[in-house]
């Protein structure tokens, strides 16, 4: 490349204004209708105060036929957390029908960092959950779901294990992330319409007829 291209590339590249970009590619440059668009847009829905332009910034998938961006954290100390554009012919170019799309890919380990940085990672030793639903045999998902329902109906916050699991991982689950109380749905239980229910601090475990499971939540309500 000659002096002259390189010197113009280095102008443009490291401008960060839309009108002085419009002076190089000229007023009917698709490339800048849609940058002064997408500027208008976040203008009218209020964050343009976080948008900034960059004519350096480079995303290298070829399937990019528009706006490209990336995101950082407000004080720019660490690299890229997301990143992406619009990409109106991917969904078309795997057989899929023409469909215009945008979207975005981001990484954990920044996440995680930015997180520890500001003192916000969450601990998770405590999922916040009161009680862990799990059905002993396949058959009785459908109404492990549906006493989750009635549980979550009645204000807990549910987890619910619907997979072949032995009743002491049920109980080291629960236990880990710190469950209130664990509803287990076994067959001779359920053919008397009720669950068994273990208090995971005590220990101890309760028949529950599994249309007093609302009053029993209640009352577990006033009981934390």
């Amino acid at each position: 490349l000659s002096r002259e291209v390189v010197e113009k590339l280095t102008s443009v590249l490291t401008n960060n204004s839309v009108e002085a970009i419009e002076k190089v590619l000229g007023e009917d440059s698709n490339a800048v209708g849609q940058l002064k668009e997408l500027f208008n847009l976040c203008e009218a829905y209020g964050i343009q105060d976080w948008i900034l332009f960059d004519a350096s910034v480079v995303r290298g998938l070829a399937y990019y036929t528009g706006v490209v961006f990336e995101a950082f954290d407000r004080r720019g100390v660490l690299r890229a957390i997301a990143g992406g554009g619009r990409y109106d012919k991917l969904l078309e170019t795997f057989g899929g029908d023409p469909t215009p799309a945008a979207g975005f890919g981001f990484g954990d380990a920044v996440i995680v960092e930015l997180l520890k940085e500001r003192n916000v990672l969450p601990s998770f030793e405590s999922a916040g959950i009161d009680t862990v639903v799990y059905a002993m045999r396949e058959e009785l998902y459908p109404v492990a779901v549906q006493v989750a329902s009635t549980l979550r109906s009645a204000g807990q916050s549910v987890d619910v294990i619907l997979e072949n699991k032995k009743p002491k991982w049920v109980f080291k689950h629960a236990d880990r992330i710190k469950a209130r109380h664990c509803c287990v749905i076994a067959p001779q239980e359920y053919e008397n319409a009720e669950v068994a229910i273990k208090d995971m601090d005590s220990g101890e475990q309760v028949p529950v007829k599994i249309d007093d499971l609302s009053s029993w939540a209640a009352g577990a309500a006033t009981s934390k």
